[in-house]
């Protein structure tokens, strides 16, 4: 008796998935020539015995799991998976402990220095971390991939980025546009993090339905951000009100890391940091935790390191 049955791959990107003029399908259909696979759309929907289709169904839902973890998928993959036994496992390299999630193309996602480990250890300790230290010393790279982590082992429904939309030496009015073509380019570092670890076609769902928010500080007065891993960047220039307003932002199942620089303060000479402010005034707040990063935890080019020593001596 031929069964036929369906599964649902919105939310995949396709094209990664199933490769480039659909290589991987192809395979697919070869190691499984029994079952008729069809894929019109977002779904897949495969045809045959209730044996053949059994077996399909669940390791195809196993490659689906293998992809959705590493975020490539290779014919080795495929064999892998298909031939291995009931109880699949993913492969062993997922075990290492450093890695936080596997990024575009399979890239290993994981803390590359003490203070950025000691970052990760703090995030998972505390509902809310502030993060200090220089330019490329991995502070917001790290908060969001914590925070893509996060979302992916549904701990979070979703992700709120923000940064307080101060000029630095730049006039924003000047830019042309409407107020989110003028933004978007100042947040354009978050968007860089996003689109190492997550494929482009999903970021831009997760964009589009708001599962991932990107927005200028001001836009977070009046909320409650319940089931939400939220980041501050760049909070060295938001002002001692807004930092308020920020921190009491917090709802219930919520995440925060504030991460910023002390050496870029942006905000006008009457204007005090709120950053340096909170650290003075919280750092004795049970559940809350501080890491200092230094220019030893810069992971860029080694000049950046260099240069970073110079002012600062």
């Amino acid at each position: 008796m031929m069964i036929e049955k369906i599964i649902d791959l919105s939310g995949f990107p396709l094209l990664d998935l199933f490769g480039v003029q659909e290589k991987n399908l192809k395979f697919i259909r070869q190691i499984f020539p029994k079952v008729k696979i069809l894929v019109r759309g977002t779904t897949l929907k495969f045809t045959g015995n209730s044996e053949e289709i059994e077996f399909f169904e669940e390791k195809f839902n196993h490659i689906l799991q293998h992809f959705e973890t590493y975020n490539r998928l290779s014919e080795n993959d495929i064999i892998q998976i298909v031939d291995s036994d009931s109880n699949f496992k993913l492969s062993e390299h997922a075990t290492d402990k450093n890695v936080l999630l596997h990024g575009r193309n399979g890239k290993q996602i994981k803390p590359l220095t003490a203070n950025q480990k000691k970052l990760v250890k703090a995030c998972e300790e505390n509902d809310m971390v502030f993060a200090v230290g220089p330019a490329g010393s991995g502070k917001t790279y790290t908060a969001v991939a914590m925070a893509v982590k996060a979302l992916k082992n549904k701990e979070v429904k979703r992700i709120v980025l923000t940064r307080p939309a101060v000029e630095a030496g730049e006039n924003l009015g000047f830019l042309p546009g409407d107020l989110k073509d003028k933004l978007d380019p100042y947040l354009q570092p978050l968007y860089d993090a996003l689109r190492d670890m997550l494929p482009q076609q999903k970021l831009i769902d997760y964009l589009e339905d708001y599962t991932i928010e990107i927005a200028p500080l001001a836009f977070m007065r009046g909320r409650t951000l319940d089931q939400a891993f939220v980041i501050l960047d760049e909070a060295q220039n938001a002002t001692e009100m807004q930092m308020k307003m920020f921190l009491t932002r917090m709802g219930k199942s919520a995440k925060f890391i504030v991460t910023g620089d002390i050496t870029q303060i942006d905000l006008p000479r009457n204007q005090s940091s709120g950053l340096l402010h909170a650290l003075k005034i919280l750092k004795n707040v049970k559940g809350l935790g501080i890491v200092q990063l230094t220019e030893k935890d810069v992971v860029r080019h080694r000049l950046v390191t260099e240069i970073l020593k110079a002012y600062s001596a």
